[in-house]
């Protein structure tokens, strides 16, 4: 297998971060404003990223996917159910990106939101072929014209200098620290599937978090700034209006694909936990298409619901296998089910659903996280007593 170089993994995660979603989910911190609004995402950024990190450890260090480290900790059934959990969220996302893309896009030149949806899922299509080894070249130019392209987007923003009207539903300090620890968190169940294929693990580790949180933040700072400062929050009219005309296409276009990318490729890299015989580049193309289709064909312009429900079911996984790999130094891989970890699992998704009803200063996802390593541990620390114990008593017969 080909390795990635230590930048090769920093700009697939800038292309991850470069997101009109996370443009978008950005414009929700205005009622907050500039000041409370940029701690809320830089704590949840610092929540959700130090979770990426370790996530990515884990698949750096034993050079497995990320879907094949849940085994490590649930059995083979739990890699299953994951996996399977992974791949509708990322078919989900891969719909979402190209809906948000498209309709960005068709507000700069209005052909029709569904052209633009063919248009961005052929370059997907086209991305996915090249294979995430073998961009080069064309990872290089990407990177650094969306740079400069997001550079010119920020200041045409943040250089109106007056905040604007705020409109839109109030929303607490910790419900938007949970919305910005969402986004990170969303790539947990991918991260591994990159660090894994890095010639130096470590390093790319820290190279595509540090690479991620800084452009995550920089997305959604932007996103909260075109709110504030010119009461839009409709990215594309903003770049319209500053007269950016092609160069507005690009980045709308470009960032879509190169975010959209990497959920498509993992959607395949998770299939073949299930089989060999699977081929995840092929199934990558069928969730492009399918992603493309819906996309065309129903509306999703509200994903808050999403990021919670991903975050729900995640959390508490990456929780379990940080307590057991860091903490506990666990590996039940090769057994069908851990059904202690199942259960544990279980009691933490949830405890999430109930957090997020409880206005937290820090969110629920790292309370949540928490508790659910602690429980680990404690679990296991007695299930090792008893069996001490068991054990003390057989030597005595």
């Amino acid at each position: 297998m080909k390795k990635t170089s230590t930048l090769q993994n920093g700009l697939i995660w800038f292309g991850a971060g470069v997101s009109i979603a996370e443009i978008l989910t950005g414009t929700y911190f205005a009622p907050l404003g500039l000041t409370k609004g940029l701690l809320a995402i830089l704590l949840g950024h610092v929540i959700g990223c130090t979770m990426f990190f370790l996530a990515g450890m884990i698949g750096g260090r034993t050079g497995l996917g990320a879907m094949e480290t849940v085994e490590l900790s649930f059995g083979g059934i739990g890699r299953r159910f994951f996996a399977l959990l992974n791949i509708l969220q990322l078919v989900g996302w891969t719909a979402i990106m190209i809906y948000d893309g498209a309709l960005a896009t068709n507000s700069v030149f209005n052909v029709g939101a569904w052209v633009w949806c063919l248009v961005i899922g052929g370059l997907i299509f086209v991305w996915i072929l090249i294979g995430v080894t073998n961009l080069g070249w064309v990872n290089h130019v990407s990177m650094i014209t969306l740079f400069i392209l997001t550079l010119v987007l920020f200041v045409l923003i943040f250089g109106h200098g007056k905040a604007a009207g705020v409109s839109g539903e109030s929303l607490s300090f910790g419900a938007a620290v949970e919305l910005a620890v969402a986004m990170p968190l969303s790539w947990l169940p991918l991260i591994s599937d990159y660090t894994r294929e890095a010639e130096h693990p470590v390093a790319a580790t820290w190279s595509s978090t540090l690479t991620y949180a800084f452009v995550s933040i920089w997305m959604y700072v932007i996103g909260m700034g075109a709110a504030i400062f010119t009461g839009e929050s409709d990215i594309a009219s903003i770049m319209v209006k500053a007269g950016l005309g092609v160069a507005a296409l690009v980045i709308l276009i470009l960032s879509t694909v190169t975010t959209t990318f990497l959920d498509a490729w993992s959607a395949g890299i998770s299939a073949e936990s299930f089989s060999k015989k699977v081929n995840g580049r092929k199934l990558a193309l069928v969730v492009t298409i399918i992603g493309t289709v819906f996309a065309i064909l129903f509306p999703m312009d509200n994903i808050t619901g999403f990021l919670y429900l991903i975050g729900s079911v995640f959390a508490p996984m990456i929780a379990v296998q940080i307590a057991d790999y860091y903490i506990l130094k666990r590996n039940v891989s090769g057994c069908r089910l851990d059904v202690h970890n199942a259960v544990i699992w279980a009691i933490g998704f949830v405890l999430y659903r109930i957090l997020m009803k409880v206005d937290i200063p820090i969110g629920c996802t790292l309370p949540d996280m928490a508790i659910t390593i602690l429980l680990c541990v404690a679990v296991r620390s007695h299930s090792n007593a008893q069996n001490g114990v068991s054990e003390a008593e057989s030597q005595q017969e």
